[in-house]
């Protein structure tokens, strides 16, 4: 039997009927669509040629991981070995103000670092207030809590982060929220990330509250990027949409 073209496509897009044409709502379709589309190119998610997650892209690159760790780590290690608090506040935020200004003489995108340098800032701020090492990771405990709040907002209205995030780049645009097996789909993607931010909670807090400096800088280094992109790879294949070929199902 000769297959139809198009085959290669989600069932649940080759199924679809064009809608019969309420102007308002295609309106109101089209504008959740930009912001949606603005969302997903914000965030930085990026696929490779072989049609797969590009997980070090996604993070920007080795430069990205750079500008991620590098401050937290000098941070670490020079608390650890100095007890400086000055000194290793003074290199974190140096650091990290260094790869903005790299990126501004070479003409790079700002973003990343800049927001960078304003937190690595923030987290300063804390430790200097306080006076404590462990308060400079105090920031990223309320950081985390909210995108779980947030991603738990967005499963409970339908709107899973994980669908903004890879439907525009799958080409779904927001076609997949007219299947329901494709919002559970994004659902259980955004449901993983989710699991990555309580996982840092539940495994920092407690060195926290030790004060131990030491053991948190390394489980965030650890936990951070690289776990992150894990979940970004994970929520990736367990949300990837079936081809009809693939679900053993044949035109008639």
């Amino acid at each position: 039997m000769t297959e139809r073209p198009g085959s290669d496509l989600p069932e649940y897009r080759r199924s679809a009927e064009p809608s019969g044409g309420n102007p308002q709502t295609e309106e109101q379709q089209a504008t959740l669509g930009d912001v949606a589309g603005a969302y997903a190119a914000k965030a930085g998610v990026e696929r490779g040629d072989d049609g797969q997650i590009d997980v070090l892209k996604s993070v920007g690159g080795v430069r990205g991981l750079a500008e991620a760790i590098v401050p937290g780590l000098l941070f670490t290690l020079l608390f650890t070995v100095t007890s400086e608090l000055y000194l290793s506040l003074g290199a974190a935020v140096a650091s990290a103000a260094a790869f903005s200004a790299a990126n501004l003489v070479q003409k790079r995108p700002l973003m990343q670092s800049l927001t960078g340098v304003i937190g690595v800032i923030i987290c300063a701020v804390f430790a200097l207030r306080s006076g404590s090492g462990t308060e400079f990771f105090l920031p990223g405990f309320f950081v985390n809590a909210a995108y779980i709040l947030a991603f738990a907002v967005s499963i409970a209205v339908r709107w899973p982060v994980a669908g903004l995030l890879f439907g525009f780049i799958r080409g779904e645009n927001l076609e997949w929220r007219a299947s329901r097996k494709r919002i559970r789909a994004y659902a259980l993607a955004t449901w993983i990330i989710i699991a990555v931010f309580a996982l840092r909670l539940g495994v920092q807090l407690p060195l926290y509250l030790a004060d131990n400096v030491g053991a948190l800088g390394t489980m965030r280094l650890a936990m951070g990027v690289p776990l992150y992109a894990l979940g970004l790879w994970l929520a990736w294949m367990v949300s990837r949409p079936l081809t009809q070929q693939e679900s053993g199902k044949h035109p008639g």
